[in-house]
């Protein structure tokens, strides 16, 4: 680490989540082993069963408190603690001499180290967890009862931080995140996006010794450390404008979307588990334009049954009062193992997720299909397939939908046919849109559209200056899309993460897009800066 940051020194680095932070530092880098001397072996051996019981149980605890994208991430690391071949050199250690501490850092040290080194992005992405794993691990040993707290209204500063003492922090009272190193497109990025956290990544090595307070702007990625009074002054100031800002962007919830040239735009909502719609006002957005269905996957008992998920779906479709509401298929794999479904693979994210699993597991795939049909008797229905390389897989997929709708009316039950369209994710389809004209719409996933085109996995921080959605390259596969759109008279919407960046936001509109689904939290400005554009203005 270099020199500590004088009084008001500021730093710069990469804009994670928007929004300003002040408060005091609590610094959060690794755990470091104790230097408890060894035991008998046998004493040593369990204590780390026990500190394994121990890390299985609070993130098993932890699932059941948060939404579904965050409990994939947890469930992966679930996975990787009953795995006995991560902690089998630790157990060898301790069978030498070695004290439970000591061999589970420098086992835990090891794989990480191997996992950043690793040719497959997949792999790299994955030392995360790891550390994650590591941290937990050493703080059950130490005799503590989870992650370090932290004080009300705490920046986090450290040179990453983990999935699960991001889920662990209490976020109400504000706060926010300054790293070293990390990466905009991390897990913990999306997580701080999801929940209003500002995030500064990148920010490079400096020593972490001195800090007392930071001030955090999320939106130009900067960072001030022990700031005088002037600085606070001055971040206050602008923390007040953007409150009036978020307060004003308020009155545009009730409010049609449209820019200031009059050109009507489509804003829906993004959600991830039932649950959300339950503190949202419906009329404040055009319907939902993902409903992510991994939730129900996760669950205690198992794959779940018909009629749980035919509760879940027909309990949004009723919440919307018939607006549109755009169910996506399970997109299982990649970085979202699902246990008794997915397997390991070298390159899961080029591997089988998304439709191309649910085609090879018929007998999963249709439970979730005969619920969609019945659920779609209460509501204004759309069922979305993620993952599309060619066109067989939507004619597979309609196939199996008409196979389930027939079998439901021949049990004298109701069901519907909704309409079937297809993510958008996979260069393929965007530069040949024409050949999937089978599709009832398009949905552009603009995270993996990014990560495809450019060659640059979303939880990479080495490559994280190349992952932008507003590159010509992913712009032009965005126009070309709404081309294909047009040409077949399909609607095309954004669903990702671009779709509430402010700086490409613009730029989307300008290629021809129409219809656009956010994250609830950012529903009002989202519209409020729409109101503000004029789609012939530069940019």
């Amino acid at each position: 680490m270099t020199g500590t940051p004088a009084t008001g020194q500021e730093l710069a680095g990469r804009a994670a989540s928007p929004g300003l932070a002040a408060g005091p530092v609590v610094v959060v880098d690794r755990v470091v082993a104790g230097t408890r001397p060894a035991g008998d072996p046998d004493a040593e051996a369990a204590r780390l069963s026990q500190a394994l019981e121990t890390a299985s149980a609070q993130i098993a605890g932890l699932m059941e408190t948060v939404d579904a994208e965050a409990a994939e991430m947890l469930e992966f690391q679930l996975a990787m603690l009953e795995d006995e071949e991560l902690t089998a050199p630790a157990r060898e250690a301790i069978a030498g001499g070695s004290s439970a501490d000591a061999a589970v850092a420098a086992a835990l040290d090891a794989a990480i180290a191997e996992y950043r080194a690793s040719q497959d992005e997949y792999f790299r992405a994955r030392s995360a967890d790891l550390a994650d794993i590591r941290e937990r691990l050493l703080r059950a040993l130490s005799g503590e009862e989870g992650a370090a707290g932290s004080m009300a209204g705490a920046v986090l500063v450290g040179t990453d931080l983990t999935p699960t003492r991001f889920l662990e922090t209490d976020w109400s009272a504000g706060g926010g995140i300054a790293l070293a190193e990390g990466s905009p497109s991390s897990h913990v990025a999306m997580l701080a996006r999801a929940r209003g956290v500002p995030m500064v990544t990148g920010l490079g090595a400096f020593d972490m010794s001195r800090l007392t307070e930071a001030l955090v702007d999320g939106d130009s990625g900067r960072v001030r450390f022990n700031p005088d009074e002037a600085a606070r002054r001055q971040h206050n100031e602008r923390a007040e404008v953007l409150a009036r800002e978020a307060e004003a962007a308020k009155t545009y919830l009730g409010r049609p979307a449209a820019t200031a040239c009059g050109v009507s735009i489509s804003v829906m909502i993004n959600v991830a588990v039932p649950e959300e719609v339950d503190a949202l006002d419906p009329s404040h957005c055009d319907g939902i334009g993902l409903m992510r269905t991994e939730f129900l996957f996760h669950g205690p008992g198992g794959l779940p049954d018909e009629e749980s998920q035919y509760r879940a779906y027909r309990k949004v479709l009723a919440w919307a009062d018939g607006r549109s509401v755009t169910i996506r298929t399970l997109d299982a794999g990649g970085d979202k193992p699902v246990p008794g479904l997915t397997v390991e693979e070298s390159n899961p994210f080029l591997g089988c997720r998304g439709i191309r699993l649910s085609l090879r597991r018929p007998d999963v795939f249709r439970v979730q299909l005969r619920a969609l049909a019945r659920a779609g008797c209460h509501g204004n229905l759309q069922v979305m397939l993620p993952m599309v390389s060619v066109p067989g897989e939507i004619t597979e997929a309609a196939r199996l939908l008409d196979d389930c709708i027939a079998e439901l009316r021949a049990e004298g039950r109701e069901a519907v046919r909704p309409p079937l369209g297809i993510m958008v994710e996979v260069p393929a389809v965007a530069v040949t849109p024409e050949r999937f004209g089978e599709a009832a719409f398009f949905s552009i996933g603009s995270n993996d559209l990014t990560q495809y085109v450019l060659a640059a996995g979303r939880d990479s921080p080495d490559v994280a200056e190349l992952g932008r959605a507003d590159d010509p390259a992913v712009l032009a596969l965005v126009a070309s899309t709404l081309r294909g759109g047009v040409a077949a008279r399909l609607p095309v919407s954004l669903c990702g993460d671009a779709g509430s960046d402010l700086a490409v936001l613009p730029k989307l509109l300008a290629c021809g897009l129409r219809r656009v689904s956010v994250a609830p939290a950012a529903l009002a400005r989202v519209k409020a800066a729409i109101a503000g554009m004029r789609l012939g203005d530069d940019g």
